[in-house]
């Protein structure tokens, strides 16, 4: 339920406003005689993981993403980090797998594991007032994967936990450990930035 729930949260609405027309560009492309076959699949590829991250960034998900922004962002954490967070809630594995489609990671590539690495250290911020400055620092990714560590386990745990116990454990599970996966997430990037 919690999968079909995200894909649905991601997958819709599907009539948003883009801020390119990408179909235009995308007939400019095979309509151009200069491009070789090769360079115009590359553009093409290109131009439809720009439109898909848009229609993501824009999706139910994504707008969910920028509303925990502000409660992320004294942790260094983006809207894109917020989404992976709040993917990896169905299963943990999944944040993985969420930051690749969300920083256009392409896993069928040579080196698409390397690919999302270096689109993970390119990565800046586009607003606020960190803007320009490189999302993924090594604090903000320590806190990150400890932030994942500790926080909401699965929703799988959270169901074991309720139907061996009952609904008043699995709540205080849930809460506890995000706000402790949040804390500690601040004071490791605080601390870290503070001291190096």
């Amino acid at each position: 339920m919690a999968s079909i729930l995200i894909w649905a949260l991601s997958y819709y609405p599907r009539n948003v406003e883009l801020s390119q027309n990408y179909s235009s560009l995308k007939e400019s492309v095979i309509d151009d005689p200069l491009l070789s076959e090769a360079d115009q699949e590359m553009k093409l590829t290109e131009i439809g993981k720009t439109e898909e991250a848009e229609k993501l960034e824009k999706s139910y998900i994504g707008q969910i993403g920028h509303l925990m922004e502000p409660v992320l962002s004294p942790l260094g954490f983006d809207w894109k980090i917020g989404v992976s967070i709040l993917t990896g809630l169905a299963a943990k594995e999944i944040v993985v797998s969420t930051m690749g489609v969300l920083y256009q990671a392409d896993p069928e590539s040579d080196n698409g594991q390397e690919g999302l690495a270096q689109k993970l250290r390119d990565q800046v911020h586009t607003s606020g007032n960190r803007k320009g400055q490189q999302v993924f620092s090594p604090w903000v990714a320590i806190a990150f994967m400890l932030f994942i560590l500790i926080y909401f386990p699965c929703v799988a745990v959270i169901a074991a936990i309720k139907k061996e116990s009952n609904w008043k454990w699995a709540t205080f599970t849930m809460f506890y450990t995000t706000v402790l996966a949040w804390m500690i997430a601040f004071i490791v990037n605080k601390t870290g930035n503070y001291f190096f």
